[in-house]
């Protein structure tokens, strides 16, 4: 029998996908393509609680959340567990036959209150006692990096998200050596680099301020970074693993091929897998095709919004939160918690 493209690619490649936020039929469908883990991000409420056909799932969660908890921002986050450990159960056959190397769920929670480090240790803890493949998804700001510390010496597993920059990168890693040297602690560590949303943010940013830039030379941006990453984690021998995120077309997939990297996409979609399977493409590694000099010349150049991204102390620790990219990322979540909370208060006010 024929191999879809991403059974092709894992034979060929150590590049792997995981799908991410997808309904409980996604959740199957794209562990029977190929599919070795999944992320949910804090849009995954509103997208269950609006889906045409797991909005009747959702709201009779949300029913049992709402008896759990008077504050609606709790039970938003009661909600998103409850949605999520259903989509754990299904990926933990393939956690257990693994044994602990696949089938990872990760969860990210509040993002409305993502700048308070107790807020995230607390969310984090509740949240990892649902399953054994839990994985704790934290941004990498500096309350996030902050609750990392303390989790990372708990041995809990974790999703360092919201990565648009080299340093971010080199922080968590460096953290993680530091930390497991000293406890002896060693969880599964991931770090995920957000290239697709990077890229839709600076060529939005790039056009609003009329940056006059060679467009097949902004096209290159996020890959360039995405390599010198990969590249940096590789030579300095660091443990943690490469996500890879915000896939918006099939070329942020093919791109990465190639490298010991896991990409997550939607099921369906522009970018998604269904879209990858049925394009049906060839299996080439190019991750590691350099980009060439005239190219990192001219972003580095025309773009200080490409400069702090892609080098070293490009930004401080203090300052990860306030990126450009970093901000557009988190703006897409709050908006998408903010329109559940609605729905949440009027749900509630049909109880009294």
């Amino acid at each position: 029998m024929a191999k879809n493209y991403f059974e092709r690619v894992r034979a060929l490649t150590p590049t792997k996908f995981w799908v991410n936020n997808v309904t409980r039929e996604e959740a199957k469908l794209g562990i029977a393509a190929g599919a070795t883990g999944c992320t949910q991000n804090p849009s995954y409420t509103w997208k269950m609680l609006s889906h045409p056909t797991e909005g009747v799932y959702a709201r009779q969660l949300l029913a049992e959340a709402l008896k759990e908890s008077t504050d609606d921002n709790e039970v938003e986050c009661i909600l998103q567990r409850k949605l999520i450990k259903g989509i754990s159960d299904i990926f933990l056959p393939l956690w257990k036959e693994s044994h602990g190397k696949y089938g990872y769920v990760s969860i990210q929670g509040d993002p409305i209150h993502e700048d308070k480090t107790q807020v995230i240790l607390d969310e984090a803890r509740k949240n990892r006692v649902m399953n054994p493949n839990i994985m704790i998804k934290i941004p990498a700001t500096k309350a996030g990096l902050e609750a990392m510390e303390t989790l990372i010496a708990e041995n809990t597993p974790i999703n360092a998200t919201e990565i648009m920059t080299v340093q971010q990168t080199i922080e968590i890693c460096e953290m993680y050596t530091r930390i497991s040297e000293k406890t002896g602690m060693k969880p599964p560590v991931y770090y995920s680099l957000i290239t697709g949303i990077y890229n839709e943010w600076l060529r939005k940013d790039v056009a609003a301020k009329k940056v006059d830039i060679n467009p097949d030379v902004l096209y290159q941006a996020g890959m360039v970074i995405a390599k010198k990453v990969y590249n940096l984690v590789h030579d300095r021998g660091y443990e943690l693993k490469f996500i890879g995120g915000g896939v918006r077309t099939p070329e942020d997939f093919y791109q990465m091929v190639g490298g010991d990297v896991n990409i997550t996409m939607n099921w369906l979609g522009a970018g998604s897998c269904t879209q990858l399977i049925e394009a049906d493409a060839r299996v080439e590694s190019r991750l590691f095709n350099p980009p060439q000099e005239i190219v990192v010349d001219e972003l580095n150049a025309k773009l200080p919004q490409f400069r702090e991204a892609y080098w070293e102390n490009g930004l401080s620790t203090e300052d990860f939160e306030k990126n450009g990219a970093v901000e557009y990322f988190r703006d897409m979540f709050v908006d998408a918690w903010e329109k559940s909370l609605v729905v949440i208060a009027e749900e509630r006010k049909k109880l009294k």
